[in-house]
């Protein structure tokens, strides 16, 4: 045996001496780096200032100016009709733009026609604007912890929070306000024909409002406060910001004939009619731009304006007493109740009866309260007379 194989058999470091192995394969390329993802369009989300305007008459260079001042499609979407109207002001102001009446229009309809297609497409609307997916999963989110009885972990889980109560609570407030104020988002139609009489019989229908909301706004948010009335001679100019009768009356006789356009509208679309001046007509003349004529103002002096057409002569004469005596509105509106019952007693205290054959009376309600003098006098006829007093109504 040969003495250097037992060494290179007991050693465990030797020579191999058959083939060389194979070499290791190289290691495959790196895949080329995948294209950065394109996030699809948000389902409902308002799409771009320039695509939202296009068609509607709105020029380029004004888009190019609203974009300049900061606004983008969500955020006119999110605005009212006054801050729209604030928003054109300051082009005209910084930038000495003047924005054509047709634009203003095409602005207004290009928006309402935005917010019915995002509303179509399942998008929702808060406080005037979408909320965008990232805002719904922290709003979803929020409502599971709070479910579960735990809170968010971060600052601004908690700040998220605390606002929502917040702004739950305003807005409860602004719906029991909204319900006393009765507001129209200005975004949605008037419907004209939407319901019949409304059950707007005076019984209890706010006849006898008081003298601020009758010569003011009406109880609506948005409408602007009138100026006050004030006692006026037959022919009298009132000044100083003030209204006169003769404009009071003239009031009676625009409803009058919002009272015929009704009717024939309402007997074009096989509607039923109304006979009387109800909210279908108040609403269509706020509709035609007639916001100063309210219902609250008008079922307030509508006892002054039947004496003006049953005895215009008395009528003269009290407004010209009052001026001269310098007496408020107030009291000219109580001093016409008087001669109304007198008119009402030479015709058996039927005062219903009064207002149904004069033509521009009938299709007014009777005031509760002169109905009430009336069968007051009524009574204190029949006492003197000795007889039982007559029944209510």
């Amino acid at each position: 045996m040969d003495p250097n194989d037992a060494f290179s058999a007991a050693h465990p470091f030797r020579w191999d001496l058959g083939p060389p192995a194979h070499a290791a394969p190289a290691p495959p390329p790196p895949p080329p780096p995948a294209p950065p993802l394109r996030l699809a369009p948000q389902v409902g989300a308002p799409r771009e200032l320039e695509d939202l305007v296009a068609g509607y008459g709105v020029r380029p260079s004004t888009v190019a100016r609203i974009s300049e001042l900061g606004f983008t499609a969500s955020t006119l979407l999110g605005m009212t009709e006054r801050e729209l109207d604030d928003m054109m002001a300051a082009l005209a102001g910084l930038f000495r733009w003047d924005v054509l009446l047709g634009e203003r229009f095409g602005l207004r309809a290009a928006l309402r026609a935005e917010r019915g297609r995002v509303m179509s497409l399942g998008g929702r609307f808060h406080a005037g604007s979408t909320l965008d997916a990232a805002s719904q999963e922290v709003l979803s989110d929020e409502r599971d912890a709070a479910g579960s009885g735990g809170v968010p972990d971060d600052e601004a889980g908690r700040r998220m929070v605390v606002t929502g109560k917040k702004q739950a609570k305003k807005g409860a407030a602004a719906t029991r306000k909204g319900k006393k104020a009765r507001r129209k988002k200005e975004l949605r139609p008037l419907d004209v024909l939407g319901d019949e009489n409304d059950g707007d019989e005076d019984g209890g229908g706010g006849s006898e409002s008081t003298e601020s909301s009758a010569g003011g706004g009406g109880g609506c948010g948005e409408r602007q406060r009138e100026h006050p009335f004030v006692v006026t001679e037959p022919g009298e100019v009132a000044r100083a910001k003030k209204n006169g009768l003769d404009y009071l009356f003239h009031l009676y006789e625009q409803c009058r004939v919002f009272l015929l356009q009704v009717q024939s509208i309402a007997k074009l679309g096989g509607h039923k009619a109304p006979t009387k001046v109800t909210n279908q007509v108040f609403r269509y003349a706020k509709k035609c731009g007639a916001s100063y004529i309210n219902k609250p103002k008008m079922r307030h002096y509508v006892h002054c304006y039947a004496l003006h057409c049953l005895d215009e002569e008395a009528s003269n004469a009290l407004r010209r007493a009052y001026k001269a005596r310098g007496e408020n509105v107030g009291a000219w509106r109580q001093a016409c109740y008087a001669p109304l019952v007198e008119i009402a007693a030479r015709h058996g205290f039927d005062v219903d009866a009064v207002f149904a054959a004069h033509p521009r009376l009938a299709i007014w309600y009777v005031p509760t309260r002169l109905r009430q003098l009336c069968h007051q006098a009524r009574g204190s006829q029949h006492a003197a007379a000795g007889l039982p007093p007559p029944p209510m109504f």
